[in-house]
């Protein structure tokens, strides 16, 4: 099959189904789980702590205490740890998806980067985009899900609320902190923060008798 046997306890083996297909010089070490229908191609390396359900992984890819199910990696993808693909997700050559990323019936472009604490619902992503720490696609308004479509080369910042149905355009730049609800032109500036207040030598009033 493949697959590069480590020299693990015998308690900490890997579970995989008959039905997986498995490439040359893939490195699966314990307490992985590789489920259904699913192929992983050569040069994979699946770290500890990971679920593969009914999911295709690229050449060269490297995953580590992920959950991915019926969803498609391209090559020399780092997915990890602790990153969720839910169904229909697709993710192109050279991505990054970070810790604590979910992704859910979605698409990103070859070297599209999310590395941190996002969520991406119901989008389709461009290549060579950045989404920051924190980022929200919000695809649920109570009642519908709806789609977001960012086109090539565009960053997201961190703590941003990419509010569907919304299109942004290629090379947009949505500052850190930003709430978009409109749609942006193609090299738009988009910023959506409130100025704070500063009021000096005032802290002392609030802190009470902590």
């Amino acid at each position: 099959m493949g697959v590069k046997n480590e020299k693990t306890p015998t308690t900490f083996e890997a579970f995989i189904d008959k039905s997986v297909k498995i490439g040359k010089g893939v490195k699966i070490y314990p307490n992985v789980y590789i489920l259904g229908d699913s192929t992983i191609a050569d040069g994979v390396v699946i770290y500890p702590n990971t679920t593969i359900e009914n999911s295709v992984i690229g050449k060269n890819t490297v995953i580590k205490s992920s959950y991915i199910e019926n969803s498609k990696v391209g090559d020399d993808v780092q997915i990890g740890p602790f990153a969720h693909l839910r169904p229909n997700s697709e993710i192109g050559d050279g991505c990054r998806i970070g810790n604590f990323v979910e992704i859910k019936n979605s698409k990103l472009g070859k070297g599209t980067k999310a590395s941190h604490l996002a969520y991406v619902g119901d989008a389709v992503i461009g290549e060579d985009c950045n989404i920051g720490c924190g980022a929200i696609f919000v695809n649920y308004d109570g009642k519908n899900k709806n789609k977001t479509i960012v086109e090539n080369h565009c960053f997201i910042g961190s703590n941003c609320n990419v509010i569907a149905p919304v299109h942004i355009k290629e090379n947009s730049y949505i500052c850190a902190g930003t709430t978009i609800t409109v749609d942006t032109n193609k090299d738009d500036f988009v910023i959506g923060r409130c100025r704070e207040t500063i009021k000096n030598n005032r802290a002392h009033n609030y802190w009470g008798n902590i």
